[in-house]
């Protein structure tokens, strides 16, 4: 397990992170996001899959639970804010999509942090204030440069 703590300054750095985290995904990598409402989840994987080559807009999947998006690498976006027991979330039969040919973004992942698979990427995002973010990346048995450039 290796750690990198980063801190983003406005939304456009927060974009520009997920991004660079793009360019190190490859398929089967699952993403796991924890973080409040309003921390910046949603910000963060527009940017992963701007990084990722897609050019439809990503928003919330709140009312779908998932949305797939075309790049370089199809990207799964899964936003478990609403389901209400971790039933709902195997009826989703999410297991073709973490261990298929895409990268699997979760956000909400601690409502079933229990069932992540043991590699992966955590990423814990805390709202200091209205534009500044506090980022924790902690991989799970996946190697990843953790010398992220600067996000100026």
């Amino acid at each position: 397990m290796r750690e990198i703590r980063l801190k983003t300054r406005s939304e456009t750095q927060t974009i520009k992170f997920g991004q660079l985290l793009a360019g190190q995904l490859v398929a089967k990598d699952v993403v796991a996001l924890f973080g409040d409402l309003g921390s910046g989840k949603t910000v963060l994987v527009k940017g992963i899959g701007k990084g990722l080559g897609i050019t439809e807009e990503i928003t919330s999947p709140s009312f779908t639970i998932i949305s797939e998006y075309t790049g370089r690498i199809p990207l799964f976006h899964f936003d478990l804010y609403r389901i209400e027991n971790v039933a709902e979330f195997f009826d989703l039969d999410y297991e073709n999509y973490f261990f298929g040919n895409g990268v699997s973004v979760i956000e909400w992942a601690d409502k079933i942090e229990p069932y992540l698979p043991d590699m992966r990427i955590d990423i814990k995002i805390k709202r200091v204030d209205r534009n500044r973010r506090e980022i924790l990346l902690i991989t799970h048995k996946r190697k990843l440069d953790l010398q992220m450039p600067s996000l100026d």
